[in-house]
């Protein structure tokens, strides 16, 4: 007896949100802190020290958002290391709905005891609600699919193979 097996079909999601707002704040506010630390010797390492705010910023400002059999991750364009990864075993469930940044504390990374969240704009969101009893938000195009994508994973994986 001959048993053909079917190619696995792996579907990944991806989308990029660049918030044009945070990334022309940071380099500005990173330009004028550099010039003030060129020109004003006495404030130099109190100047220093704030470049952590426009680097804030920068890093925050531009996100990849990636949904595949391995869980959710959303991390910085610019600094790729920095991300946050959701493996499925960590993942209850995910939806999407129009979320405000007002909503989940405002904008850039977010945490609140419960809810975290990186928000660039308000806008379209996946929520996903995770397996310690808390959720993570992040604003991103596609949310809809992303949060479909999601279910179905978690559904697969549920089954078993």
């Amino acid at each position: 007896m001959n048993h053909e097996h079917a190619p696995q079909q792996v579907t990944v999601w991806h989308r990029t949100l660049i918030a044009g707002w945070m990334l022309a704040t940071g380099i500005v506010a990173a330009i004028g802190l550099i010039v003030l630390t060129v020109v004003d010797a006495h404030h130099r390492s109190l100047t220093l020290w704030l470049l952590v705010l426009p680097a804030a910023f920068l890093v925050v400002g531009a996100i990849r958002v990636t949904v595949s059999p391995r869980g959710v991750t959303a991390g910085s364009l610019l600094v790729p290391f920095l991300r946050r990864r959701f493996p499925l075993e960590r993942i209850e469930s995910a939806s999407a709905r129009w979320t405000k940044p007002t909503e989940i504390g405002g904008w850039g990374y977010r945490w609140n005891p419960g809810l975290s969240a990186i928000s660039l704009r308000e806008g379209d969101a996946i929520w996903l609600t995770l397996t310690s009893g808390g959720r993570f938000v992040i604003t991103i195009d596609d949310a809809g699919t992303a949060a479909e994508l999601t279910n179905h994973l978690l559904a697969r994986g549920h089954e078993g193979p």
